[in-house]
């Protein structure tokens, strides 16, 4: 059971003194029977007054207010957790879900609500079409066959890192046949939910300590997959940028919908005569014992 220390940095740098609207941040990891989180330090400067609460999906969500302007604003969260994942998990599937298509139960179903439902329009059912090449005959196992459609976005789409804001819908990636860890999830998790599955975004970290994973950047980085809920199983973990199944290596921060709901901070400033100069972001990942 590795244990983990996390320091996220975000900096920002303003040409002359701005007025700092509210800051809402996703920082916190959300604990699981797999993550224990041991500690968690948030600090900001200039100072601010924080308040934490949850969202509808259960993720800690901290909000920053200031009073004074600033020429700067900078957030550091320092945390360190444990980790128990398997690398080979098993996973105890329903008998009414190991074969698709199956129907969830009403009430998973109410629940699930729009995580079943694409959030893109397709209205030529291009996306659809793409999907579906990959069920190989009616019925087949529901576990391949989630394995095939993750597989299949690393095989047809070429990963090319991005540092600019927003996200490709899905038949933006399929068209360019490139995109970022975030687009992958995206058009993930559009294909099965058109598939009838549902699935939702999730935004946190990589642990990656031999820096052979694909979306690794050095001492440590963001990371976008999704999970897919199975039936007896319950959330499955699919990070198709690097064609993996399970919560291994995987330190989830906030779990949304759709990807613009997961940023990990975003607020506002106000002065006529600044703008923005610069911002910097800094991440370590790193194992602080075995």
């Amino acid at each position: 059971m590795p244990e983990i220390r996390i320091i996220h940095k975000t900096a920002y740098a303003y040409q002359s003194q701005v007025s700092l609207g509210p800051h809402r941040m996703m920082l916190r990891p959300r604990e699981t029977r797999e993550l224990k989180l041991l500690s968690f330090d948030l600090h900001i400067s200039p100072e601010a007054e924080v308040t934490w609460a949850h969202d509808v999906a259960g993720n800690s969500i901290a909000t920053a207010y200031f009073q004074a302007m600033s020429d700067h604003l900078e957030i550091e969260s320092t945390m360190s957790l444990a980790l128990s994942s398997p690398q080979w998990p098993v996973f105890a599937i329903a008998p009414s879900a190991q074969n698709y298509p199956f129907r969830y139960s009403d009430a998973d179903w109410t629940d699930l609500g729009a995580l079943a439902l694409p959030q893109y329009a397709d209205s030529a059912g291009r996306l659809r079409a793409w999907v579906e090449r990959f069920v190989m005959r009616y019925p087949t196992d529901t576990l391949s066959l989630l394995k095939d459609v993750s597989n299949g976005v690393s095989e047809q789409i070429a990963y090319q890192s991005r540092e600019d804001m927003g996200t490709q819908g899905p038949l933006e990636t399929l068209d360019r046949g490139w995109g970022s860890c975030r687009d992958f999830a995206v058009l993930f998790a559009e294909a099965v939910r058109t598939l009838g599955f549902g699935a939702r975004i999730v935004s946190g970290y990589m642990f990656d300590p031999m820096q052979t994973l694909v979306g690794s950047a050095g001492q440590g980085s963001t990371h976008a997959w999704v999970e897919v809920f199975v039936p007896g199983a319950g959330w499955i973990s699919f990070d198709p940028t690097n064609r993996a199944v399970g919560a291994a290596n995987l330190i989830p921060v906030a779990v949304a919908r759709h990807i613009s709901q997961v940023a990990p901070v975003t607020g506002s400033f106000l002065n006529l005569q600044g703008h923005l100069a610069r911002m910097d972001v800094s991440i370590t990942v790193e194992a602080i014992s075995a």
